[in-house]
């Protein structure tokens, strides 16, 4: 408590030095204070520095509403060329998501102002996705800024695929087999179960010290998507995620595919070719795959009619995953163009959402009016051991069943001849 009143006296026993010093410091103090002041008066906010735009959010929904939602609006015959889904679809997502997510239910803020609508919010993340905009580029017509756009996209994808992926990505069961049978069947191809191909995303933004691993044969960094796809275009399988330097093979011995085949949870398949009997599906494949048993590829090089007329049946039926990656790629802009995100988490999100909503258009086309999405011929679920079981010697013979050499050339050899007899002659 002594040490107040010296410094109390040594404040009234200022020189006329200390007063000039004292006039100093008071004006440069004042002009600090302006300098806040006009600083809050320019960005007001909870957040220091953030600029507030007027942007009329409640405006922008109700133009977005009328041109494209009320019951006459403005823009009804161009709903399915801008949103790449019919309406009834698009509004069912937009319900998904909305009660999977409280992000997207409209709410008001302190003072009573609404915020934005799940229209907005969703219509943001539809153009970033269709379109392969930026995020700033939907705040013109959406009225919604770039870092909300992100975050709205974001939640959305990861909606969508928490609502619709058990439903719309999942592995065929027992109907959806049968169906896929049949339709190989009719084609010249029984035991056909699709095609399987890969394709690359570039990756723009893709991090420097990652750039070497993920740099492949594009010379530029990019992320594989290795999908299985069926005549209606319908993708079965997505492993998304490996680096672009892997080649077919490489990531083949990463993927899941044969994961169900091989732990003794896929339906059963039976078929006969011409006398030869056939437990395992297969699927259409390039050159590059290995020759195991549930690969049937061309023949490079054919010779004589046979072969050139199976050679023929095979590459033409297996374009059927390359027009999938085309019609995927012209829906969602965002996946042929180059991706502009950092972390592959997200890009990973992005792929699989916008599979799923490719699927779930396809069904809503009537492209798949026999599919089974009610449930109905689910595979039986499989209870885990955990104790030791001479299932694994069965895991290891089929492990090696699938892939046998001998069992591929005999499956060729058979459907080159089917193939003959029912077309060629």
């Amino acid at each position: 408590m002594d040490r107040y009143p010296d410094i109390l006296e040594d404040i009234l026993h200022f020189d006329e030095d200390s007063d000039d010093e004292w006039d100093m410091l008071l004006a440069e103090t004042k002009r600090e204070e302006e300098s806040r002041s006009k600083r809050r008066n320019k960005h007001r906010g909870s957040v220091p520095g953030h600029r507030i735009i007027r942007r009329g959010r409640v405006e922008g929904h109700e133009r977005l509403y009328h041109d494209y939602f009320a019951p006459n609006c403005v823009y009804d015959a161009f709903f399915r060329r801008r949103f790449r889904m019919g309406r009834p679809l698009f509004l069912r997502i937009v319900n998904g998501v909305e009660q999977y997510d409280p992000y997207f239910v409209q709410t008001t803020d302190a003072i009573g102002n609404l915020g934005l609508s799940s229209l907005q919010k969703v219509t943001a993340a539809f153009r970033i996705l269709i379109y392969g905009t930026p995020a700033d580029s939907v705040d013109e017509y959406v009225r919604i800024g770039e870092s909300t756009a992100i975050e709205s996209l974001r939640r959305f994808m990861q909606a969508v695929i928490a609502v619709f992926g058990d439903e719309y990505l999942r592995p065929p069961n027992n109907n959806d087999i049968a169906r896929l049978l049949a339709i190989g069947e009719q084609r010249g191809f029984p035991g056909m179960l699709g095609s399987i191909d890969y394709m690359h995303w570039k990756w723009k933004n893709c991090p420097t010290a990652w750039q070497g691993m993920d740099t492949g044969h594009c010379h530029e960094p990019t992320i594989i998507l290795e999908a299985v796809a069926s005549q209606d275009l319908w993708i079965w399988h997505a492993f998304f995620g490996l680096p672009g330097s892997l080649n077919d093979i490489n990531v083949l011995e990463r993927s899941p595919v044969f994961a169900t085949l091989t732990e003794g949870r896929a339906p059963p398949i039976n078929y006969k070719i011409n006398g030869h009997d056939y437990t395992m599906g297969y699927y259409l494949a390039d050159g590059i795959y290995p020759n195991w048993s549930t690969f049937v590829k061309t023949i490079p090089c054919p010779q004589g009619l046979k072969r050139k007329h199976y050679a023929a049946a095979q590459e033409s039926i297996r374009k059927d995953v390359e027009r999938a990656f085309g019609v995927l790629q012209a829906r969602f802009a965002i996946v042929r163009g180059p991706a502009r995100f950092w972390d592959e988490e997200t890009l990973a999100y992005i792929m699989k959402a916008c599979i799923i909503m490719h699927n779930m258009i396809i069904k809503d086309e009537g492209a798949t009016n026999d599919n089974d999405f009610d449930g109905s011929g689910e595979n039986p679920i499989v209870q885990v051991s955990h104790v030791h079981t001479p299932e694994f010697v069965d895991f290891i013979q089929t492990h090696h069943q699938i892939r046998s050499n001998a069992s591929h050339s005999q499956l060729q050899s058979d459907l080159i001849e089917h193939l003959w007899q029912r077309y060629g002659q």
